[in-house]
């Protein structure tokens, strides 16, 4: 099985050990591609690096909403100029709402800095990344007002009817070791709903190890798990998954290798 990880934190502290060594031996695990999304202008300088290093790791750059407060016109000019500076960026991301965690920054200025990112999306015509928590109506009227940005719903946990409104607007949809979980019901409604020319698959590590992992730090090697479950749900064989899920990340993300 070949596959790609369409998001995942390799600028994450928990990969300052050995993180060069799991990045070298992705492709050893069938990891063809992966691409690294930035939390903050740290992590998003990280990312580029990364991608700039090995040829199948690409890169994301932008705001985490959880990480936005220091959001600045000087910070968006930064994120403007790492994408441009770098072929291999290839989406504005991670961005969007999170209003699980109590000491986030107020939601108004959340959504402030969603539209913000949207914008530079639009202007650097790229797609964008998003992440959604606990914020689903509030996430889609912000993605509904930029009607020339498409993205993905990265870990989607949104409805059945919340995807079909996605779909009709032309987003894609990505899942996690989440789907993996023996109590996980409604993304598996979701998966059984959604085509497969929307789906994308993902580890978000070092989080979400999908089982029979769910101890050890996550990385690529085990978005295989993703893709064996979808192909449960969709009743196909998990290497047509994965072939499936590969064209769709490369041609979301424009990736002509």
């Amino acid at each position: 099985m070949h596959v790609f990880d369409t998001h995942a934190h390799y600028d994450s502290g928990a990969f300052n050990a050995d993180r060069m060594e799991v990045l070298a031996g992705l492709p050893e695990k069938g990891v063809d591609l992966v691409l690294n999304p930035g939390c903050d202008l740290e992590t998003s300088r990280i990312a580029v690096s990364l991608a700039e290093q090995f040829p199948y790791v690409y890169a994301a750059v932008g705001f985490h909403p959880s990480d936005c407060a220091p959001w600045s016109t000087e910070a968006r000019e930064e994120l403007r100029q790492l994408a441009l500076g770098c072929p291999k960026v290839k989406a504005i991301g991670e961005i969007g709402l999170d209003y699980h965690w109590k000491d986030n920054p107020p939601k108004e200025f959340q959504k402030q800095v969603f539209h913000a990112q949207l914008e530079l999306a639009e202007e650097l015509g790229l797609p964008v990344i998003v992440h959604d928590r606990e914020a689903h109506g509030d996430c889609l009227e912000v993605v509904r007002s930029h009607p020339n940005v498409t993205g993905v719903y990265h870990c989607y946990s949104g409805s059945v009817e919340d995807a079909k409104t996605l779909v009709k607007l032309g987003w894609m949809l990505s899942f996690t070791g989440v789907v993996t979980y023996p109590n996980v019901r409604k993304e598996l409604e979701v998966i059984r709903w959604l085509p497969m020319e929307r789906i994308m698959i993902e580890t978000d590590s070092p989080y979400l190890t999908p089982v029979p992992f769910r101890k050890k730090r996550n990385d690529s090697g085990y978005v295989y798990r993703v893709a064996e479950t979808i192909a449960r749900e969709k009743e196909m064989d998990p290497d047509e998954v994965a072939r499936i899920t590969m064209e769709n990340g490369k041609r979301f993300f424009r990736i002509d290798v």
